[in-house]
């Protein structure tokens, strides 16, 4: 899969490693393939600016990744060497999270993460108590990070739920709006939030390697004028043809009558 050219930046975005880690027995060697539970082939620890969609979450990620050089599947770091089980993680301490190779079925829209509110399509972690469940990605988030973006630690706010259905508050890194859980900063009188899912992605190597943004709103939004434009062109062009053709059977049945009537008289 090629992916387009995306807006770089230069600046690494963590200012420390993420305070969730992954226990985990495997010590890989940059390069030296390894067998794996997640994947049938050996799998060799590369790293590389391109971004990438894991085959195990099925997100996109960057920089440090696991490989399979017989079919060319790629991994997140933190999905290669998942556990089988998360015991009191702190954005779920009251229940275990249990690792799942397969997303829930949960009818046409599917299911969400708890944290980032995006569809879980791959790998999670998964709460059997209380159907909590999180990406592979979003359990490396903790309740408070920093971050270089900010000058101040930043707290995970609880979900939230607004009647009035606006979707909270705008993101210092997005500059938007959106579903999900949200960082802020406790300082005082500073008001900077930042997105779960923005979080993410100074965690997936995105931003480290200088990729600002997968999502491209305008280009979605381009593509939709155009689908649009053409629907109703081929409409318009139906009608027309439509228009032609009744009019070609009113003439052929017109004639049609003429003859029969001719024939009638003789």
């Amino acid at each position: 899969m090629e992916f387009p050219n995306f807006p770089r930046s230069t600046s690494l975005v963590l200012s420390k490693s993420p305070s969730v880690e992954y226990p985990s027995s495997v010590n890989p060697t940059q390069g030296e393939p390894m067998l794996l539970s997640c994947h049938p082939h050996p799998l060799a620890q590369v790293t590389s600016p391109e971004p990438f969609i894991c085959m195990g979450c099925k997100e996109y990620g960057a920089g440090t990744r696991f490989t399979c050089q017989q079919c060319n599947n790629q991994l997140h770091e933190f999905c290669a060497l998942a556990p089988t089980t998360l015991e009191s993680h702190p954005l779920h301490r009251i229940h275990p999270l249990g690792f799942c190779s397969k997303p829930v079925k949960g009818g046409i829209l599917g299911t969400k993460c708890d944290i980032c509110s995006k569809p879980t399509a791959g790998y999670t972690f998964r709460c059997s108590a209380c159907s909590f469940q999180i990406h592979p990605c979003c359990a490396m988030l903790s309740t408070e990070m920093s971050f270089v973006v900010h000058p101040h630690p930043l707290t995970l706010m609880p979900a939230m739920t607004l009647s009035s259905g606006d979707p909270g508050f705008i993101c210092g890194e997005c500059k938007r709006k959106r579903s999900g859980r949200v960082f802020h900063c406790t300082a005082p009188s500073c008001d900077y939030h930042l997105h779960a899912v923005c979080a993410k992605n100074m965690v997936n190597g995105l931003r480290a390697s200088g990729i600002m943004s997968l999502e491209k709103p305008s280009m979605l939004g381009t593509a939709a004028k155009i689908a649009s434009q053409v629907v109703i062109e081929f409409i318009g062009g139906l009608i027309e043809g439509l228009g032609q053709g009744v009019g070609d059977v009113l003439v052929q049945t017109i004639a049609r009558g003429r003859c029969t009537n001719r024939r009638r008289l003789e």
